[in-house]
């Protein structure tokens, strides 16, 4: 058996050329950096095209892997350990963006023809060996996905590090909810970086696209957004999907479904958990993509493609209890899909957060019924017109009802994507749902994971907006309820109908002695920021969620059995 070979090892200086234009195929030129080593051989090249400004330093924390230095820039590779490998590092202001003229339009159409010319451009020059490369976190691993599925003859290899695929199912609207709370803040800052900020010499009017209206607008994934999702049928590139436990909201969903969908042959997916800087810039994450490149861009075997094609980092509960472990696919073939049916409890379950109901493996017998106000109500009242009506959650009352298992008998391994099933009926024409999974410890306090934003959040969330449940039949699975969008069913008053909220993926070892507690909620529970909705007006009436007999409400859960 032939031995693998080392990764590559430093031994080059680096060469910079700023302000390189590209030119693309209607005429216009977008302003790159290059970074490259000193030498007069062919390396390949890595390459990320994003808003981000290509010239910003990124002033990275003190416990980051990788130091800092003058050459950092937010969520892109880092020359200063790149280079000096034999790789060349090329960074792209997308059109509108930084010193790039034209019209900011983020993961477009558009953007993602830029980006194929940039890759045939790279490829062409002298000092690149033919083979590019895509790297990169959140802006850089999404649009990765739109180009990928133009298939560029040039681009050998990706790296979609924690990146959304679906604009609309992913970024914008979970489960039909519009995520107010990060899309007009990420889109306005950016643009007050631009206009406001010390890059508003280069192009003044980028912005005047009325991008947050479009996306409000376009509230049914009826045709707006087909070009702004994976065109997962197209992407045969080689992939390293690297996905987030604590993604939820963003950045998870779109790294599993790349790995289950893409027509890649060559695939792998890793998923971690933390902060969304750290875990690429460790020596870990390094290694990986390190050996992922090595392999596609320079035709060294490192054995990286023997390995197998799924890493998992399990959460034990609680920042930094994590364990690594290697998998053959996704989701495990050995789940034990478990459901848990929802039961009201004759009186609230005690504790620091009181539960109205139970989750049992048995189902009730008998039908049950628990209610709860609808309003997502705020100090400003219910249905308030004032903006303080989509405050973050934290200064208003308890809302919604939660369920609770027994304390466990032994430990609960959970791991992939969860459904949750609820017969449910409104005095209203419509009703939302956020749904969050919690692990609860034997004091009755919350174990928290780290966020991407450094936040604390719960184990997993899924949301859905009833009068968005129906299906896709062609796209749904089992163990995730794919929701057509493109449609509303409103509710008839007080009649109840079958929803299946789509719970993103998760890994919880739910220790002996805690709690699995679910919260049904009018609106974004506890843990939800940044990532939080906009709760429709028409929430002012009553919601019941029914359980038991011809309406049994049950929580699907992926439970790994001990070995």
């Amino acid at each position: 058996m032939k031995k693998p070979g080392k990764a590559s090892q430093s031994k080059y200086d680096l060469v910079i050329e700023k302000d390189v234009e590209i030119p693309v195929r209607d005429g216009a030129r977008l302003k790159a950096d290059i970074f490259r080593p000193k030498s007069g051989g062919r390396f390949p090249v890595i390459m990320n095209i994003g808003g981000y400004r290509k010239d910003k330093l990124w002033v990275p924390p003190a416990d980051l892997e990788e130091e800092a230095n003058p050459y950092m820039n937010w969520e892109s590779v880092n020359p200063l350990w790149w280079i000096p490998r034999g790789y060349i590092a090329i960074r792209v202001d997308t059109r509108g963006s930084g010193k790039s003229p034209g019209m900011f339009d983020p993961w477009s159409r558009q953007e993602a023809v830029d980006f194929y010319d940039c890759i045939e451009w790279a490829a062409k020059r002298g000092w690149c060996n033919g083979r590019v490369g895509l790297s990169g976190i959140s802006y850089f691993a999404m649009n990765q996905w739109l180009v990928a599925g133009l298939q560029p003859p040039s681009l050998k290899a990706i790296i979609p590090w924690e990146g959304a695929a679906d604009m609309y199912r992913d970024l914008a609207y979970h489960g039909g909810l519009f995520c107010l709370g990060f899309v007009a803040n990420w889109f306005n800052n950016h643009m007050a970086h631009h206009l406001l900020g010390s890059p508003q010499q280069h192009n003044p009017d980028a912005f005047s696209n009325n991008w947050l209206w479009q996306y409000m607008r376009h509230n049914l994934d009826t045709g707006w957004f087909d070009q702004r999702r994976a065109a997962w049928d197209r992407i045969k590139v080689p992939m390293l999907s690297a996905g987030n436990w604590s993604g939820m909201g963003l950045h998870l969903r779109g790294n599993t479904e790349g790995y289950l969908r893409a027509a890649s042959r060559h695939k792998k997916l890793r998923i971690h958990a933390g902060t969304h800087y750290h875990p690429f810039y460790s020596e870990d994450g390094r290694r990986d993509q390190l050996r992922f490149f090595d392999h596609w861009l320079k035709g060294v075997d490192t054995g990286f493609m023997d390995e197998p094609p799924v890493r998992l980092l399990i959460r034990k509960g609680g920042a930094g209890n994590y364990e690594w472990r290697a998998e053959k696919e996704w989701p495990l073939k050995r789940t034990r899909w478990t459901r848990f049916y929802l039961a009201p409890a004759k009186v609230p379950v005690k504790g620091r957060d009181p539960a109205e109901g139970h989750l049992a493996v048995a189902a009730p017998r008998r039908r049950g019924a628990l209610a709860y106000s609808a309003a997502a109500m705020s100090k400003a009242g219910v249905a308030s017109a004032s903006w303080t009506s989509t405050a973050l959650p934290g200064s208003l009352p308890r809302l919604g009802i939660s369920f609770e298992t027994p304390p466990l008998r032994e430990d609960l391994e959970v791991v992939g994507p969860a459904v949750l099933t609820l017969w449910v009926s409104s005095s209203t024409e419509d009703l939302d749902l956020f749904v969050t999974l919690r692990n609860i410890d034997r004091d009755g306090g919350d174990v928290w994971e780290i966020g991407q934003q450094q936040q604390n959040v719960p184990v997993a969330k899924g949301w859905l907006r009833a009068s968005h449940r129906k299906l896709d039949p062609k796209l749904s699975l089992p163990f995730r309820p794919y929701h057509s969008h493109d449609e509303r069913l409103l509710l008839r008053r007080n009649t109840p109908v079958k929803v299946e909220v789509e719970i993103w993926p998760t890994c919880m070892v739910f220790r002996k002695g805690h709690r699995v507690r679910l919260d049904i909620q009018p609106r974004d529970g506890l843990g939800s920021a940044p990532y939080t909705h906009y709760s429709a007006d028409y929430n002012v009436g009553q919601n019941i969620v029914h359980t038991g007999g011809s309406t049994a409400s049950h929580l699907l859960l992926p439970v790994i059995p001990r070995k």
